[in-house]
């Protein structure tokens, strides 16, 4: 069987030849102009003998050529006479040397009539003896558009057989597209040391991976490895990179597929190449499998009404899950899977026995996130300024994907300002730059309008300090970024559950920009419209699927499968009036609570945005001056207050071997 990876060295050391299809391309091109430039393309009229002997006398021919075999004689119209030989329709289409073919009796009688006529009439024609007519010649003259037609179907034919299944001919179309990677082969150098976090996850697949290294540990008490395992998570938090540990750390063949290479236009094509798939896969056993964003193959059968169920993609899932759990053996045939649609799959295709285990892989923690900044700082050059643990607390809810791009991007802008390593206020500017976008200090802003903006995040910042369970604040700025106008930066509690008292006070914090402009101000803007979608957002959940409504306590209108309800409702006209209500009603609520904080903390919010105004970004520093210290710590801040103690003073604190 073929490895069909395309990094393979070229044997004998010699270099492949490429063939460039626009070398063809360009042959094509030449072989047309020069068969238009031989063919005049003239219309052609066949006339008898008596016709041709009347226009001869009136000297109309200019050349008469005659084929001695055939008795076929080919007589050129000269281009003054044309009105004497075609009628009006033939002479629009006639081009620049028309013909006219007489059957003669004989050449004999032919070169007598010429003789004659010569001395009788002055005729100017010129004439020229052949053996035969060239017919091969003109049968193939005449029958090149079709070769070449056929010839460059061919051609594309083989063209995307090669792409759709490999080399071959049309019927290469149904191959499987997957790349195999042998254990001698070497390509993916990842392991499971370069997979920072994710430690149940690792732990596993580490399992998957240790009963192909050492089955009989397993199966002398019984036991069976699973015969399938879904990866789910978010974008972006490394399913991928643990397929691509397991195919490093295990000792077999490792086939490696998206779930978009089943999908073609010919109907039959997906569904053979799961044929295919599974047929190399159980010749190389024991192996693994790995189908990368699987929910493009394996969406839930039937949902739309509208499409007949017995399409392409249909048929496809139903060859799949035959060949995961039918009636044939896949013993050491294993099947890695990775999505973040796991809603949507097929219940069939997540039921034991196809997908035994479901492994959830989630975004970061605290501790996760230190220890991917470590893997990712390990290429870059940073001073003693950087320090991994402080990255992580100021990035929550980043993926291991947004920590790379963090690290990238710090190492790009420190290479713009010349430095030679990589400083800790790079690493924030990178954050600030992925999260809020690129400053826009060109960006014109009227006086008025900055006033607006400072007091607008202002407003923000007061409420997010002074209420108990919003997010503390790290940075807020009046600096165009982005889309923005403004941004403020919030470090927020990691916490796994969140009580009503919470949800009010970070949409009380929300609301605090509008409510600074309705009282500090004399009017509103357009600058609050994000605020007030999240706002709305987060009072609609909290009625709909949270049960937090006093008139709708403890029900939830969410279909977490996505299959019961489709496009109806599942509540009636009067409860979404009722729904509407009781989130106009919250909003309401917390927006009148705002403006009353802020009325008791006039002089307060003031001197914070005439700061802004000043400095254009202010920090928690300048909120513990104005406001003092923060009277609720969260567990975040416990950190980081015991962080700065241990640096202020290592003599006193021991230190760990």
């Amino acid at each position: 069987m073929e490895n069909n990876n395309n990094n393979n060295p070229p044997k004998n050391g010699k270099p492949k030849v490429r063939f460039n299809p626009y070398l063809l391309y360009g042959l094509i091109v030449i072989v047309l102009i020069g068969l238009f430039m031989v063919n005049d393309f003239s219309t052609t009229r066949e006339v008898g003998w008596t016709e041709f002997q009347r226009l001869t006398q009136e000297d109309v021919f200019e050349k008469l050529v005659v084929y001695n075999k055939k008795n076929l004689l080919e007589a050129t119209v000269k281009n003054d006479r044309k009105e004497q030989v075609f009628d009006r329709e033939e002479i629009e289409q006639v081009g620049v040397s028309p013909k006219v073919f007489v059957k003669i009796p004989s050449a004999d009688k032919f070169s007598d009539f010429y003789d004659r006529t010569a001395a009788e009439k002055q005729i100017s024609a010129k004439v020229s003896y052949k053996d035969g007519d060239d017919t091969i010649w003109n049968i193939l003259f005449s029958a090149w558009p079709i070769l070449l037609i056929i010839f460059v179907w061919l051609f594309f034919m083989r063209r995307m057989a090669g792409g759709a299944g490999g080399p071959g001919n049309i019927f290469s179309v149904g191959r499987s597209k997957a790349q195999i990677f042998d254990k001698d082969g070497g390509h993916i150098k990842v392991t499971f040391k370069d997979v920072a976090g994710l430690a149940e996850a690792k732990q596993e697949i580490e399992e998957i991976v240790s009963f192909l290294k050492n089955p009989a540990k397993y199966t002398e008490l019984g036991g069976k490895i699973p015969k399938g395992a879904l990866l789910v998570g978010p974008p972006g938090t490394g399913k991928t990179l643990l397929a691509k540990a397991v195919a490093g750390e295990a000792n077999v063949p490792f086939f490696s597929l998206s779930g978009s290479d089943f999908v073609e236009m010919f109907v039959g094509v997906g569904a053979s190449r799961v044929r295919d798939l599974f047929r190399q896969a159980k010749e190389k056993a024991p192996c693994i499998v790995f189908i990368d964003e699987i929910d493009a193959v394996g969406r839930a059968r039937g949902k739309n009404v509208n499409v007949n169920g017995n399409d392409e993609r249909e048929n496809t899932l139903n060859q799949l899950l035959t060949e995961m759990d039918g009636f044939g053996s896949n013993s050491g045939v294993i099947i890695l899977a990775a999505t973040n649609r796991a809603d949507v799959l097929d219940k069939a295709l997540l039921r034991a026995g196809r997908f035994d285990r479901q492994i959830h892989v989630e975004l970061p923690d605290l501790n996760e996130r230190k220890e991917i900044f470590d893997v990712h700082l390990r290429p870059i050059k940073i001073d003693q300024s950087v320090d991994a643990e402080f990255m992580a607390r100021q990035t929550p809810g980043f993926s291991g994907a947004d920590i790379a791009n963090v690290c990238n991007e710090a190492a790009l802008i420190a290479a713009r300002g010349g430095k030679s390593f990589v400083q800790k206020e790079d690493f924030m500017n990178a954050v600030d730059r992925i999260v809020g976008g690129l400053e826009k200090r060109s960006r014109i802003t009227t006086a008025k309008e900055r006033r607006s903006i400072a007091f607008h995040e202002a407003g923000h910042a007061t409420l997010s300090w002074l209420l108990e369970h919003a997010n503390p604040l790290v940075k807020v700025t009046i600096v165009p970024r982005g889309k923005a106008l403004g941004a403020a930066w919030y470090l927020p509690e990691e916490r796994q559950i969140t009580t009503r008292e919470q949800l009010l006070d970070e949409m009380c914090a929300t609301l605090g920009g509008r409510a600074a402009e309705e009282l500090f101000l004399g009017e509103i803007s357009t600058g609050a419209s994000n605020d007030l979608e999240r706002v709305t957002k987060q009072a609609y959940a909290m009625v709909v699927y949270f049960g937090m409504s006093d008139k709708l306590p403890n029900l939830n209108y969410y279909d977490s499968t996505g299959q019961d309800w489709g496009f109806t409702k599942p509540y009636s006209e009067e409860t979404a009036k009722l729904i509407d209500e009781e989130v106009q009603h919250i909003v309401n609520k917390q927006y009148e609570r705002a403006k009353s904080i802020l009325s008791e903390y006039v002089e307060k919010h003031h001197q914070l945005g005439e700061r802004l105004l000043e400095s254009e970004v202010i920090y928690s520093e300048d909120m513990e001056h104005i406001f003092g210290k923060r009277p609720w710590i969260s567990r975040s801040q416990e950190i980081l207050n015991r962080k700065e103690e241990e640096q202020k003073s290592p003599d006193e604190t021991p230190q760990s071997a």
